[in-house]
Protein backbone atom coordinates (compact mmCIF):
# COMPACT_ATOMS: atom_id res chain seq x y z
CA UNK A 1 0.00 0.00 0.00
CA UNK A 2 0.87 3.52 -0.31
CA UNK A 3 0.50 6.65 1.71
CA UNK A 4 -0.72 10.23 0.06
CA UNK A 5 3.37 11.07 0.25
CA UNK A 6 4.82 8.02 -1.27
CA UNK A 7 2.00 8.55 -4.83
CA UNK A 8 2.82 11.60 -4.83
CA UNK A 9 6.58 11.33 -4.94
CA UNK A 10 6.20 8.38 -7.22
CA UNK A 11 3.82 11.16 -9.28
CA UNK A 12 6.55 13.96 -9.16
CA UNK A 13 9.04 11.38 -10.50
CA UNK A 14 7.15 10.20 -13.35
CA UNK A 15 5.87 14.02 -14.41
CA UNK A 16 2.47 13.14 -13.26
CA UNK A 17 0.05 15.25 -12.19
CA UNK A 18 -3.87 13.96 -11.25
CA UNK A 19 -6.07 14.11 -14.17
CA UNK A 20 -9.84 15.66 -13.74
CA UNK A 21 -11.18 14.22 -16.69
CA UNK A 22 -9.85 10.57 -15.84
CA UNK A 23 -11.76 11.26 -12.33
CA UNK A 24 -8.49 10.22 -10.34
CA UNK A 25 -8.77 10.59 -6.87
CA UNK A 26 -6.56 7.93 -5.36
CA UNK A 27 -7.13 5.94 -2.32
CA UNK A 28 -4.65 6.97 0.99
CA UNK A 29 -6.72 5.36 3.42
CA UNK A 30 -4.68 2.17 4.37
CA UNK A 31 -7.31 0.48 6.61
CA UNK A 32 -9.83 1.43 4.39
CA UNK A 33 -8.06 -0.32 1.65
CA UNK A 34 -7.36 -3.42 3.45
CA UNK A 35 -10.58 -3.69 4.43
CA UNK A 36 -11.90 -3.68 0.79
CA UNK A 37 -10.04 -6.53 0.09
CA UNK A 38 -11.14 -8.57 3.16
CA UNK A 39 -14.24 -7.82 1.93
CA UNK A 40 -14.20 -9.34 -1.19
CA UNK A 41 -13.05 -12.98 -0.12
CA UNK A 42 -10.45 -13.33 -1.99
CA UNK A 43 -9.55 -17.23 -2.49
CA UNK A 44 -5.69 -17.99 -4.41
CA UNK A 45 -7.86 -19.45 -7.00
CA UNK A 46 -9.77 -16.98 -8.35
CA UNK A 47 -9.48 -14.19 -10.88
CA UNK A 48 -9.70 -10.15 -9.92
CA UNK A 49 -10.81 -7.80 -12.09
CA UNK A 50 -8.99 -4.13 -10.88
CA UNK A 51 -10.64 -0.82 -13.05
CA UNK A 52 -8.58 2.60 -12.47
CA UNK A 53 -5.40 0.66 -10.84
CA UNK A 54 -3.75 4.49 -10.63
CA UNK A 55 -0.51 3.73 -8.86
CA UNK A 56 -0.62 0.21 -8.08
CA UNK A 57 -1.38 0.18 -4.46
CA UNK A 58 -4.14 -1.77 -4.49
CA UNK A 59 -3.25 -3.96 -7.26
CA UNK A 60 -0.12 -5.00 -4.35
CA UNK A 61 -2.73 -6.46 -2.31
CA UNK A 62 -4.85 -8.22 -5.27
CA UNK A 63 -1.72 -9.77 -6.31
CA UNK A 64 -0.87 -10.99 -3.11
CA UNK A 65 -4.01 -13.30 -2.88
CA UNK A 66 -5.70 -14.09 -5.96
CA UNK A 67 -4.35 -16.44 -8.86
CA UNK A 68 -4.77 -13.73 -11.45
CA UNK A 69 -5.18 -9.50 -11.83
CA UNK A 70 -6.41 -8.13 -14.65
CA UNK A 71 -5.68 -4.33 -14.00
CA UNK A 72 -6.91 -1.50 -16.23
CA UNK A 73 -5.70 1.90 -16.33
CA UNK A 74 -6.25 4.68 -19.48
CA UNK A 75 -3.70 6.76 -18.00
CA UNK A 76 -0.86 6.07 -20.11
CA UNK A 77 1.64 7.34 -17.92
CA UNK A 78 0.07 5.71 -14.93
CA UNK A 79 0.40 2.75 -17.13
CA UNK A 80 4.30 3.21 -18.33
CA UNK A 81 4.59 3.68 -13.99
CA UNK A 82 2.66 -0.06 -13.52
CA UNK A 83 4.86 -1.54 -16.18
CA UNK A 84 8.27 -0.68 -14.52
CA UNK A 85 6.30 -1.58 -10.80
CA UNK A 86 5.13 -4.88 -11.50
CA UNK A 87 7.59 -6.26 -14.49
CA UNK A 88 8.42 -9.32 -12.24
CA UNK A 89 4.50 -10.09 -11.68
CA UNK A 90 3.44 -13.31 -13.91
CA UNK A 91 -0.30 -13.35 -12.18
CA UNK A 92 -0.58 -9.48 -13.55
CA UNK A 93 -2.12 -8.96 -16.77
CA UNK A 94 -2.00 -4.86 -17.54
CA UNK A 95 -4.60 -3.28 -20.30
CA UNK A 96 -4.05 0.30 -21.22
CA UNK A 97 -7.07 1.92 -22.31
CA UNK A 98 -10.77 2.34 -21.37
CA UNK A 99 -12.55 -0.39 -19.49
CA UNK A 100 -15.20 0.19 -21.95
CA UNK A 101 -16.00 0.13 -25.55
CA UNK A 102 -18.36 3.33 -25.87
CA UNK A 103 -19.82 2.66 -22.58
CA UNK A 104 -21.96 -0.23 -23.84
CA UNK A 105 -20.18 -3.37 -23.49
CA UNK A 106 -17.08 -3.63 -21.78
CA UNK A 107 -13.74 -3.50 -23.78
CA UNK A 108 -12.51 -5.99 -26.29
CA UNK A 109 -8.78 -6.15 -24.62
CA UNK A 110 -10.20 -6.60 -21.04
CA UNK A 111 -12.55 -9.46 -21.56
CA UNK A 112 -9.64 -11.03 -23.79
CA UNK A 113 -7.07 -10.28 -20.67
CA UNK A 114 -10.21 -12.28 -18.23
CA UNK A 115 -10.16 -15.08 -20.66
CA UNK A 116 -6.34 -15.54 -20.62
CA UNK A 117 -6.47 -14.91 -16.92
CA UNK A 118 -8.92 -17.85 -16.18
CA UNK A 119 -5.66 -20.16 -17.28
CA UNK A 120 -4.46 -19.16 -14.51
CA UNK A 121 -6.89 -19.05 -11.98
CA UNK A 122 -10.00 -21.26 -11.90
CA UNK A 123 -11.67 -20.00 -9.67
CA UNK A 124 -14.50 -16.51 -9.20
CA UNK A 125 -14.31 -14.04 -11.38
CA UNK A 126 -14.11 -10.97 -9.23
CA UNK A 127 -14.23 -7.35 -9.44
CA UNK A 128 -12.76 -5.27 -6.72
CA UNK A 129 -11.55 -1.47 -7.27
CA UNK A 130 -11.40 1.86 -6.37
CA UNK A 131 -13.95 2.74 -9.39
CA UNK A 132 -13.16 6.22 -11.12
CA UNK A 133 -16.01 8.02 -10.91
CA UNK A 134 -16.94 8.57 -14.19
CA UNK A 135 -17.12 5.26 -15.57
CA UNK A 136 -18.43 3.22 -12.40
CA UNK A 137 -21.73 3.12 -13.34
CA UNK A 138 -22.23 1.90 -16.95
CA UNK A 139 -19.12 -0.56 -15.74
CA UNK A 140 -21.08 -1.96 -13.05
CA UNK A 141 -24.21 -2.05 -15.32
CA UNK A 142 -21.95 -3.82 -18.59
CA UNK A 143 -19.94 -6.46 -16.52
CA UNK A 144 -23.25 -8.35 -14.63
CA UNK A 145 -24.81 -8.21 -18.06
CA UNK A 146 -21.96 -9.83 -19.92
CA UNK A 147 -21.59 -13.44 -20.20
CA UNK A 148 -18.03 -13.03 -18.01
CA UNK A 149 -19.96 -14.38 -15.37
CA UNK A 150 -18.71 -12.18 -12.61
CA UNK A 151 -19.35 -13.66 -9.12
CA UNK A 152 -18.96 -10.84 -6.70
CA UNK A 153 -18.24 -6.68 -6.82
CA UNK A 154 -16.28 -5.05 -4.23
CA UNK A 155 -15.83 -1.25 -4.91
CA UNK A 156 -15.49 1.84 -3.93
CA UNK A 157 -18.48 4.42 -5.27
CA UNK A 158 -19.51 8.00 -5.34
CA UNK A 159 -22.15 8.43 -2.33
CA UNK A 160 -25.12 9.14 -5.05
CA UNK A 161 -24.13 6.57 -7.02
CA UNK A 162 -24.49 3.66 -3.68
CA UNK A 163 -27.48 5.88 -3.00
CA UNK A 164 -28.93 4.71 -6.49
CA UNK A 165 -28.05 1.02 -6.11
CA UNK A 166 -30.53 1.21 -3.27
CA UNK A 167 -33.08 3.42 -4.13
CA UNK A 168 -36.59 2.22 -3.08
CA UNK A 169 -39.48 2.81 -5.47
CA UNK A 170 -40.86 6.22 -5.61
CA UNK A 171 -37.82 7.89 -3.75
CA UNK A 172 -35.56 10.11 -6.29
CA UNK A 173 -32.77 7.89 -6.14
CA UNK A 174 -34.72 4.94 -7.65
CA UNK A 175 -34.59 3.93 -11.34
CA UNK A 176 -32.94 1.38 -13.95
CA UNK A 177 -29.63 0.73 -11.57
CA UNK A 178 -31.52 0.36 -8.82
CA UNK A 179 -34.13 -2.65 -10.84
CA UNK A 180 -31.05 -4.07 -12.50
CA UNK A 181 -28.79 -4.68 -9.79
CA UNK A 182 -31.48 -5.42 -6.63
CA UNK A 183 -33.08 -8.21 -9.13
CA UNK A 184 -29.62 -9.70 -10.22
CA UNK A 185 -27.65 -9.24 -6.92
CA UNK A 186 -27.58 -8.84 -2.95
CA UNK A 187 -26.23 -5.02 -2.34
CA UNK A 188 -24.63 -4.56 0.82
CA UNK A 189 -23.37 -1.19 1.95
CA UNK A 190 -20.23 -2.00 4.29
CA UNK A 191 -19.15 1.65 5.16
CA UNK A 192 -19.24 5.83 4.18
CA UNK A 193 -15.99 6.65 3.13
CA UNK A 194 -15.36 10.40 3.78
CA UNK A 195 -13.37 12.88 1.17
CA UNK A 196 -10.57 13.18 3.28
CA UNK A 197 -9.82 9.02 2.40
CA UNK A 198 -8.31 9.70 -1.06
CA UNK A 199 -5.85 12.28 -2.88
CA UNK A 200 -6.42 14.45 -4.10
CA UNK A 201 -9.72 15.16 -2.37
CA UNK A 202 -12.86 14.66 -4.23
CA UNK A 203 -16.03 17.26 -3.69
CA UNK A 204 -18.36 14.48 -2.63
CA UNK A 205 -18.36 11.60 0.09
CA UNK A 206 -17.80 7.38 -1.40
CA UNK A 207 -19.19 4.42 0.12
CA UNK A 208 -17.91 0.91 -0.32
CA UNK A 209 -20.17 -1.84 -1.65
CA UNK A 210 -20.33 -5.28 -1.79
CA UNK A 211 -22.29 -7.11 -4.59
CA UNK A 212 -22.88 -10.64 -4.55
CA UNK A 213 -24.37 -11.74 -7.66
CA UNK A 214 -27.46 -14.06 -7.21
CA UNK A 215 -26.85 -17.90 -8.59
CA UNK A 216 -30.12 -17.94 -9.69
CA UNK A 217 -31.94 -14.78 -10.56
CA UNK A 218 -35.29 -14.29 -12.30
CA UNK A 219 -33.98 -12.81 -15.04
CA UNK A 220 -30.84 -14.98 -17.10
CA UNK A 221 -29.20 -15.50 -20.47
CA UNK A 222 -30.48 -14.08 -23.69
CA UNK A 223 -33.64 -12.40 -21.45
CA UNK A 224 -31.02 -10.02 -19.88
CA UNK A 225 -30.78 -7.56 -22.23
CA UNK A 226 -34.50 -7.40 -23.24
CA UNK A 227 -35.10 -7.14 -19.33
CA UNK A 228 -32.50 -4.27 -19.04
CA UNK A 229 -34.13 -2.30 -22.53
CA UNK A 230 -37.84 -2.57 -21.26
CA UNK A 231 -36.58 -0.90 -17.74
CA UNK A 232 -34.75 1.83 -19.65
CA UNK A 233 -37.24 2.56 -22.06
CA UNK A 234 -40.13 2.84 -18.87
CA UNK A 235 -37.74 5.63 -17.45
CA UNK A 236 -36.63 7.50 -20.74
CA UNK A 237 -39.20 10.21 -19.48
CA UNK A 238 -39.17 10.00 -15.58
CA UNK A 239 -42.46 12.50 -15.68
CA UNK A 240 -44.61 10.63 -18.15
CA UNK A 241 -46.68 7.46 -17.57
CA UNK A 242 -45.19 3.70 -17.77
CA UNK A 243 -47.80 3.48 -21.08
CA UNK A 244 -46.48 6.93 -22.67
CA UNK A 245 -42.51 5.35 -22.60
CA UNK A 246 -43.58 1.51 -23.40
CA UNK A 247 -45.80 2.75 -26.39
CA UNK A 248 -43.34 5.11 -27.72
CA UNK A 249 -40.46 2.52 -27.39
CA UNK A 250 -41.99 -0.69 -28.13
CA UNK A 251 -45.28 0.14 -29.51
CA UNK A 252 -49.13 -1.05 -28.87
CA UNK A 253 -48.77 -4.44 -29.12
CA UNK A 254 -46.17 -4.29 -25.79
CA UNK A 255 -48.28 -2.15 -23.89
CA UNK A 256 -51.62 -4.41 -24.52
CA UNK A 257 -49.19 -7.37 -22.52
CA UNK A 258 -48.42 -5.38 -20.16
CA UNK A 259 -51.44 -4.30 -18.87
CA UNK A 260 -52.55 -7.57 -18.16
CA UNK A 261 -50.12 -7.17 -15.03
CA UNK A 262 -49.98 -3.66 -13.98
CA UNK A 263 -51.82 -0.28 -14.32
CA UNK A 264 -50.28 1.72 -17.37
CA UNK A 265 -51.10 4.89 -15.60
CA UNK A 266 -48.25 4.77 -12.96
CA UNK A 267 -44.37 6.00 -13.69
CA UNK A 268 -41.94 3.80 -13.88
CA UNK A 269 -40.45 5.08 -10.31
CA UNK A 270 -43.77 3.45 -8.84
CA UNK A 271 -42.95 0.06 -9.73
CA UNK A 272 -40.66 -2.60 -7.74
CA UNK A 273 -38.32 -4.44 -9.94
CA UNK A 274 -40.10 -7.89 -8.93
CA UNK A 275 -43.13 -6.05 -10.82
CA UNK A 276 -40.64 -5.38 -13.53
CA UNK A 277 -39.77 -9.29 -13.59
CA UNK A 278 -43.27 -9.71 -14.15
CA UNK A 279 -43.45 -7.18 -16.81
CA UNK A 280 -40.90 -8.64 -18.70
CA UNK A 281 -42.19 -12.11 -19.02
CA UNK A 282 -45.70 -10.76 -19.87
CA UNK A 283 -44.28 -8.83 -22.77
CA UNK A 284 -42.07 -11.07 -23.97
CA UNK A 285 -39.26 -7.71 -24.64
CA UNK A 286 -36.65 -9.55 -26.57
CA UNK A 287 -38.67 -9.93 -29.59
CA UNK A 288 -40.14 -6.90 -29.18
CA UNK A 289 -37.34 -4.93 -28.11
CA UNK A 290 -34.51 -6.83 -31.02
CA UNK A 291 -37.83 -4.98 -33.58
CA UNK A 292 -37.72 -1.77 -32.64
CA UNK A 293 -35.24 1.04 -33.41
CA UNK A 294 -35.71 2.88 -30.25
CA UNK A 295 -35.25 0.24 -27.80
CA UNK A 296 -31.80 0.93 -25.20
CA UNK A 297 -29.40 -0.85 -24.77
CA UNK A 298 -30.10 -1.13 -20.80
CA UNK A 299 -29.65 0.99 -17.80
CA UNK A 300 -27.29 3.82 -18.27
CA UNK A 301 -27.84 6.50 -15.47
Amino acid sequence: MQTKREIEALLTAAGIHPKRRFGQHFLIDGNLMRRLVEVADIHPADLVLEVGAGTGGLTDLLVERAGAVVAVEIDHHLFALLSERFAQSASLTLVRGDALDSKHRIATAVREAIRSGRQQASGELLLVANLPYDIATPLLVNLILSDLNVKRLCFTVQREVGERMEGRPGTKAYGPLSILLQTLCRIERIARVPAEAFWPRPAVESSLYRLDVIEDPPVTGESLASFASLVQAGFRHRRKTLRFNLDHAFGQAVCDQAGRVLDLSVRAEMVAPAQWVELACVTRATDSAAASPDAPSGPSE
